[in-house]
């Protein structure tokens, strides 16, 4: 098992701590650097979408996020720099000068449209903004020629997304840094924040891009890793220059925070959701920039002891995956393991450096508060909160109120689920139609999970394309599959539900996600889902329910799957197969001994279940157990379905790389419309089925007996819709 000393051995308790971590990532990369230090190339021989040049200047760039804050500290003869040991952080000094040098053979070359030194050019401008007066040359000639590629960017395209960043914080270094006049470049740089002002969606929260019928991505890029990250960059250093602008991003840091605090488990993981995963720790970035810019935070986040612990567990998650490095040392492409499927174009074996944003506050001296405070729990670890009454700022009118278990995420259209049993989300309105790598399953899915993950395709049958946590349909008899993706009128809406209970009937209103999926274009079928949260009553379950509309001359299959989960079993053999009663299937004359069993999976017609290290995950169809009531029409449940374990492909989720899939398999006769002359809204079929996704991690330390008695008891409820 691989690992980095310094790193995977890492406490995470201090500022020391944090300060080891970071130059031991730094230390792998020592012999990768060109002589004169412009760039860095890791042994690994994977390519990029982009040339090989931007993929060298990648490697020096990145590091830039934590070795300017290290060189501001040690130019300012700081006791805080101490702990470097022999790294030769000079190297990005010269190699800045040097790169930019068209005389240079390190030059990186003249900008084009839409260039990927554009990105690279960001972590430079930070680097000048933190330390200027490290990274500024003093030759007025290499002034000169660092002034004039950064300022290629400016008659240059670039994409109408969180890119406009980049051009932004160059424009600020020029200014701050460089001494060129800000009348030269204000006016781009207020076409570009009008720009990335227009994708604000509300909550603090931006779109990657205009949300438009195009594209609507709200995911890491809106925070930690482009937006949020950049628009703090921008409080930090443009105080003077746009008061009012900088004023309304504390704002929305403020809200922000308010809500993606939810997307990090009380043992420091968090949901991996979206694009560039691989950026792995940099999840945490926001946290880094909200205190290194002074921005004061809401409650449950208030304490910067929390906030401390957002980061520094996090930390600690990612201590304990050996598997992250390569045999040198180095990073590499992945999530918890090496994988090329997961990646994207755009990922160099140097891409992965993004990573280092998060040790940004290591610009905070030994001193500052964040450092000396006590480390806080996770706010659901509390399991409450001090609020205000009636906006009355913190004092002594406090009053101390539970955290919501389920909370909705409006601009991302989605809803956290935070119980013990299980950290996940519930996903409806987010696709692009970018030809980004698996695209469908990085957006589109149901649900995504902070313990089981989620799976990308290898390939097009259906154990390639690992379909966990999403619906799958064929109208060729599973020769072709299509799995979810663009969904429509994606909303959340309160919804009602009834159920029995010993003593009576009871009802209770929820937050419930609905969206509609046409999967051909060339037919008029649909199936409009509504996600339902788990209840307190039934721990460990969410409910799907999909409603079929439409008309198409194919019989069609669909198959609705739960949470892919590990297969190994303890002793790294396959998971053996159980009987219904979790019991090990066993010989006749071992009958009737206690074989219950921790691991395994077993399958029936109406349901299976897998339990291994990781958890539990099961899925049920629950058609039978589902009464939908909605005013003017008859809904007929759908019932010819069997349950089975998928095995899909190899290394095709983030977390485990071998897995099982429970999936429900249904099938439909063809969807004939209403004859001639009839009505078309009334005479049309109207069906739907229903399935209950069980899983539960085992993090929640609950008991075989505890899990068993959760799997057993189902919802059933009626809902109005």
């Amino acid at each position: 098992m691989q690992s980095l000393s310094g790193f995977s051995d890492n406490a995470f308790q201090s500022r020391d701590d944090a300060l080891l971590a970071a130059t031991s990532l730094l230390e792998a990369l020592e012999p990768y650097k060109s002589p004169c230090g412009a760039r860095i190339k890791l042994w690994t021989a994977t390519g990029a979408g982009f040339d090989e040049t931007s993929a060298q200047l990648e490697g020096f760039a990145r590091p830039l996020w934590v070795v300017a804050d290290l060189l501001a500290m040690l130019r300012a003869n700081s006791s805080d720099g101490h702990g470097v040991g022999n790294l030769d952080l000079e190297s990005w000094v010269r190699g800045l000068e040097a790169g930019v040098d068209p005389e240079s053979d390190s030059f990186w070359g003249v900008l084009g449209a839409c260039d990927q030194r554009m990105v690279e050019m960001e972590p430079i401008a930070y680097a000048l903004l933190t330390a200027p007066a490290v990274f500024f040359p003093s030759e007025v000639e290499k002034q000169q020629k660092l002034i004039a590629w950064l300022r290629s960017i400016n008659d240059k395209e670039m994409p109408p997304s969180n890119w406009r960043w980049f051009r932004v914080l160059v424009n600020l270094a020029l200014v701050k840094a460089c001494g060129v006049h800000y009348g030269e470049v204000k006016p781009i740089m207020e076409s570009d924040l009008a720009l990335l002002d227009s994708f604000y969606l509300g909550d603090g929260w931006s779109s990657d891009g205009l949300w438009s019928a195009d594209k609507k991505q709200a995911d890491y890029y809106s925070g930690s890793f482009a937006i949020q990250y950049a628009q703090l960059a921008y409080v930090r250093f443009a105080r003077d220059l746009d008061p009012e602008r900088v004023e309304r991003y504390n704002r929305e840091a403020y809200e922000f925070s308010q809500t993606f605090w939810r997307y990090f488990d009380v043992n420091g993981s968090t949901i991996p959701f979206g694009r560039s995963l691989t950026y792995r720790f940099a999840f945490a970035a926001f946290w880094s920039a909200a205190v290194t810019a002074e921005i004061p935070l809401p409650c449950p986040v208030k304490e910067l002891g929390v906030v401390k612990g957002l980061i520094l567990r996090h930390l600690r998650w990612w201590a304990k995956k050996t598997n992250i490095f390569n045999t040198d040392g180095t990073l590499n492409i992945g999530y918890t393991y090496p994988n090329m499927y997961m990646s994207e174009d755009y990922n160099s074996p140097q891409s992965v450096y993004w990573c280092l944003k998060t040790f940004s506050i290591l610009a905070l001296p030994a001193h500052h508060p964040f450092w000396t405070c006590e480390e806080l729990p996770h706010p659901l670890a509390i399991q409450e909160c001090s609020t205000t009454k009636n906006g009355v700022p913190p004092g002594d009118d406090q009053v101390t109120i539970p955290l919501a278990q389920v909370a909705v995420v409006a601009p991302a259209v989605q809803i956290i689920c935070s119980q013990r049993e299980h950290h996940f989300l519930l996903s409806a309105g987010q696709f692009t139609k970018k030809t980004h790598k698996a695209r469908e399953a990085k957006y589109s899915k149901f649900a995504y999970s902070s313990v089981f993950a989620f799976s990308v395709p290898t390939g097009t049958l259906l154990p390639q394309m690992a379909p966990d946590s999403t619906l799958s349909v064929s109208d060729d008899d599973g020769e072709t599959w299509r799995v979810r993706w663009e969904p429509i009128g994606a909303r959340i809406q309160t919804i009602k539900l009834s159920f029995d209970t010993d003593d009576a009937c009871q009802t209770t209103s929820l937050p419930g996600l609905i969206s509609t999926w046409q999967p051909w274009r060339r037919s008029s079928f649909r199936i409009e889902t509504i996600l339902i949260p788990p209840l307190n009553r039934w721990p460990g379950w969410h409910v799907r329910i999909h409603k079929i509309t439409g008309n198409t001359r194919y019989s069609i299959q669909c198959v609705d799957a739960g949470f892919a989960i590990s297969s190994q079993s303890s002793n790294d053999g396959n998971l053996p197969q159980l009987n219904s009663e979790l019991v090990l299937n066993t010989s006749d004359e071992d009958k009737g001994k206690n074989n219950v069993s921790e691991e395994g999976y077993w399958q029936s017609d109406a349901d299976c279940l897998v339990l291994s290290d990781a958890g539990a995950s099961g899925i049920c169809d629950f058609t039978d157990r589902i009464k939908l009531m909605i005013p003017g029409s008859q809904w007929t449940g759908t019932t010819l379905s069997k349950a089975s374990i998928l095995k899909p492909d190899a290394n095709t989720n983030l977390i485990a790389q071998r897995t099982l899939i429970p999936t429900v398999h249904l099938e439909m006769g063809n969807l004939e419309g209403p004859g001639e002359g009839k009505d078309t809204e009334t005479e049309k079929e109207r069906r739907f089925f229903a399935t209950g996704v069980f899983a539960v991690a085992a993090s929640a330390g609950l008991s075989l007996v505890d899990v068993q008695r959760m799997w057993q008891d189902r919802p059933s409820f009626r809902i109005e819709w």
